[in-house]
């Protein structure tokens, strides 16, 4: 890779040369241009970028970028990109993932990378079904769906990936979607630039095992009904003519969908990505049960907490200050080793 600065670069420096191998129509190609686009305008260079993927089909991608690219093991990927961001502070790490690859077998790893706020970007391509393997259903299908593994229609009910980040005390959660590149790469530049650990969910369309799954939500002709826009600071309302807006059952707490004529002003939720208290993104995270219904995008949550190698740094330098610079055989040498005869 030849180092070249990101004020100087463009597209195709951050492409590589390797032949882009998705089925023809799959939405993985529209991230991929989204985000080739937008590298140029990071302010960052090609040598401090690494891209981290799992298995499954959205991990190819880091084969893609012109940059330090990993491909490591089912589910993984988020404990690979742990140890790349504590011990190399220099680099802006991105994971690549699927859904069933992030909540299925690396569904622990996820929820402790968001936990403990390390700082790295997890992308995570959500198209409700295996599509490597030919068309299972994913911990992201909805009940009653027909695949080969459940040929009687799914029993389970599925994750609500942002609900799931949000409950793990992310501090940056975001939806978006893959037939917008613009909407796309604002939320993708948001989470780049935020310190600590950002989760961007991405309806994205499996053309071959589950063409059209979002298309109740994401057509041309849903959208203006059915994409509630979330902007800090302001009502919750959408729709054609925004005739729709968002408000706090008074008795519950959730979130529900209502005329805008049918109540007061003050009533319709402003929103509010920036408060502590998770309790707000998590009822709106809840509006939709799946992409059937009114669907909110955009940025659910954007919160600063301590990042958790810098905490780790600062304990470091805590202990070296009380103890002194610590000797390995002393440790193998201390109290509490057992000799067994």
């Amino acid at each position: 890779m030849t180092v070249t600065q990101s004020s100087q670069s463009s597209r195709k420096d951050w492409a590589s040369d390797q032949e882009v191998r998705w089925c023809p129509g799959c939405g993985d190609y529209s991230i991929l241009a989204a985000v080739q686009m937008l590298m140029p305008d990071l302010g960052i260079n090609r040598e401090n970028v690494v891209f981290v993927s799992g298995i499954g089909c959205a991990a190819r991608f880091p084969y893609y970028m012109n940059t330090y690219g990993v491909h490591s093991i089912h589910g993984r990927a988020p404990a690979f990109a742990t140890g790349l961001a504590l011990t190399r502070k220099d680099l802006k790490v991105w994971v690549i993932t699927g859904d069933g690859d992030a909540l299925s077998i690396g569904g622990n790893h996820l929820i402790h990378a968001l936990r403990r706020n390390v700082n790295i970007l997890i992308i995570m391509f959500n198209n409700q079904i295996y599509g490597l393997t030919k068309g299972q259903y994913s911990p992201t299908s909805e009940v009653g769906k027909v695949t080969k593994s459940t040929p009687f229609g799914s029993l389970v009910k599925p994750f609500n990936p942002i609900s799931l980040a949000i409950a793990s005390e992310a501090t940056f959660v975001a939806r978006t979607h893959d037939m917008d590149r613009k909407h796309m790469q604002e939320i993708f530049k948001r989470a780049h630039n935020h310190h600590g650990a950002a989760f961007v969910e991405v309806y994205q369309n499996c053309n071959v095992f589950n063409d059209g799954a979002f298309d109740q939500i994401l057509s041309k002709e849903a959208r203006p009904k059915n994409l509630i826009n979330l902007i800090h600071g302001q009502p919750i309302k959408f729709g054609v003519d925004n005739e729709k807006a968002v408000v706090l059952d008074k008795q519950t707490g959730q979130a529900k969908i209502v005329n805008v004529s049918d109540v007061p002003e003050n009533d319709i939720l402003i929103h509010d990505e920036k408060t502590p208290n998770p309790s707000l993104a998590f009822a709106l995270s809840r509006l939709a049960h799946g992409p059937y219904s009114p669907t909110p995008i955009g940025v659910f949550r954007d919160i600063q907490e301590p990042e958790y190698s810098d905490q780790l740094a600062a304990q470091v330098q805590e202990a070296k200050a009380v103890k002194g610079v610590g000797v390995l055989s002393e440790l193998y040498r201390s109290l509490g080793v057992w000799e067994v005869h």
